[in-house]
């Protein structure tokens, strides 16, 4: 790694990994009941926010290049994505919130399933990896994408959509959307729990999958404007494995000091 590349990457990826400040006890209570409405079922608004997001869903599914690929979707939740995808060779995901599978009619259609990206077999390599609103989540986002670049085969796609979080646009839509019928299913505030989630902004995301992929192209929806847009997509090739692997190596050692 050069100077110029050590630099860069202390400047972008100080702030990580992050923490989630603790729920309080009556969030708590209802945390697995909402977060599987919210990608199984819910109100009104949790229903115009699925049908907003198959712009993500057929961004992923329209970026195979061949037919049987070996696919791996991140954060796979219930599954939802994978009805929109055809003629793959195999299907893996990575989930660690089991309960979310469970509830799915697809998962008998998953090859392997795994709780972490990290668990993935080291000579496992996919054609494409994908994920549809996760990567805002992510506690330890560069080192994830890192990861995920030295899984991808030769020509392989790693393939993002994401809401434009630190947009004003999608700050309307959760506060004005999803926010009300939450507070009156619970009496809770909504924006607690968003901070908590969402722990990226679409600029974070954007930085760490440059950092660690030479080719990058980006679209938002409706607009291309990230304040005017809801969500983003990004298709990444070009791993730079050099990058990834310095990164990770880096990060061990400093999880492992007498490593």
């Amino acid at each position: 790694m050069t100077s110029a590349d050590k630099a860069s990457e202390d400047a972008i990826f100080r702030q990580f990994p992050k923490y989630r400040q603790p729920l309080p006890d009556e969030y708590l209570s209802i945390y697995d009941r909402e977060y599987v409405a919210n990608r199984t079922a819910g109100g009104l608004g949790n229903n115009i926010a699925r049908a907003l997001e198959s712009w993500m869903h057929k961004k992923v599914a329209t970026s195979a290049v061949t037919q049987s690929e070996v696919i791996l979707e991140l954060g796979a939740g219930s599954l939802n994505h994978l009805s929109w995808e055809g003629g793959y060779a195999s299907y893996d995901v990575v989930e660690p919130f089991q309960k979310l599978l469970d509830t799915s009619s697809n998962l008998g259609l998953v090859r392997h399933t795994y709780a972490q990206l990290s668990e993935i077999p080291y000579e496992a390599q996919y054609d494409r990896i994908i994920s549809v609103a996760v990567l805002e989540h992510l506690l330890d986002l560069p080192t994830e994408i890192a990861r995920s670049g030295l899984c991808l085969r030769e020509n392989g796609r790693f393939c993002a959509g994401v809401p434009s979080e630190g947009g004003w646009l999608w700050e309307m839509a959760w506060k004005y959307g999803t926010g009300p019928g939450f507070t009156r299913r619970t009496g809770l505030d909504y924006e607690k729990l968003m901070r908590h989630e969402h722990v990226n902004t679409v600029d974070e995301i954007e930085e760490c999958v440059r950092y660690f992929f030479d080719e990058v192209t980006r679209e938002r929806f409706p607009l291309p404007a990230k304040s005017f847009s809801l969500y983003s997509f990004f298709i990444a090739t070009r791993p730079n494995r050099k990058r990834c692997e310095s990164f990770l190596e880096k990060s061990c050692k400093q999880r492992n000091p007498s490593l």
